[in-house]
């Protein structure tokens, strides 16, 4: 168990412990539970992976900016670059990354690519969360 391994950290739990601040009596007890949520945890390891993907998607003004652009309608990456003054293989980046995490769609026509909002729904509730 990690308090045998770690005499500081689990000086610190004790001290916790003791300060009345955490409602428990046994560290060693203490210690196990908060190493049973950890496992509960780490079985949503992926979904958090996932989660952690399309929050990065977002932080970023170029495509938060590239997200309200399509709100309006479908646009190709030319487009896209002239409104933002972005070269095309920073364009592209950018696409690619909300593409990868479904925030917008793609669709060929001929030797050009348009791109639009994936799920409107999604938009949404963003705006809702008023994260734009």
């Amino acid at each position: 168990m990690i308090l045998k391994e770690d005499a500081g950290l689990k000086e610190r739990l004790e001290r916790l412990v003791d300060s009345g601040l955490c409602p428990v009596r046994d560290v060693s007890e203490y210690a196990v539970k908060l190493r049973m949520i950890t496992d509960d945890v780490a079985l949503k390891r992926e979904k958090i992976r996932e989660s952690s993907k399309f929050f990065k998607a977002l932080a970023d003004e170029t495509r938060l900016m590239i997200l309200r652009l399509l709100e309006f309608r479908e646009m190709c990456v030319c487009e896209l670059m002239v409104a933002l003054g972005l070269a095309q293989p920073t364009a592209s980046h950018h696409l690619g990354i909300l593409e990868n995490v479904e925030l917008i769609k793609s669709r060929k026509k001929a030797k050009w690519v348009f791109y639009s909002i994936a799920d409107p729904k999604l938009i949404e509730a963003m705006h809702q969360l008023n994260l734009f």
